[in-house]
C-alpha cells in the first residue's frame, strides 16, 4: 500500500472537503478529525460493543459490607 497520495481539494457547500481514495478507506460512517500543527489527522470512531467493556470489568470483591445494620426492623404493612 502507497503511503502517500496527492487528492484534490474542493468546495461542499461551505466546507472544503476531499475524496478519500479507496486504499485509505475508513471503516465504518463517523470519524475523529483534529489538527496537529499543519497536518489533519483523520481516525475512525471505534465503538465500544457492551461485551468487550464488560469483559474489561475486574471482578467484585466478595465481603460487601452490611448495610442494613443500625437499621430499624420493618414494621409489617396490612393491605
Amino acid at each position: 500500500m502507497q503511503t502517500e497520495r496527492h487528492v484534490k481539494l474542493f468546495k461542499n457547500g461551505r466546507n472544503q472537503a476531499l475524496r478519500i481514495p479507496r486504499e485509505y478507506e475508513l471503516p465504518g460512517n463517523e470519524a475523529v478529525i483534529r489538527k496537529e500543527g499543519t497536518r489533519l489527522i483523520i481516525e475512525p470512531v471505534q465503538h465500544r460493543s457492551l461485551l468487550k467493556v464488560i469483559a474489561g470489568w475486574k471482578p467484585l470483591p466478595d465481603d460487601f459490607p452490611d448495610v442494613d445494620s443500625g437499621l430499624l426492623p420493618l414494621d409489617d404493612i396490612e393491605l
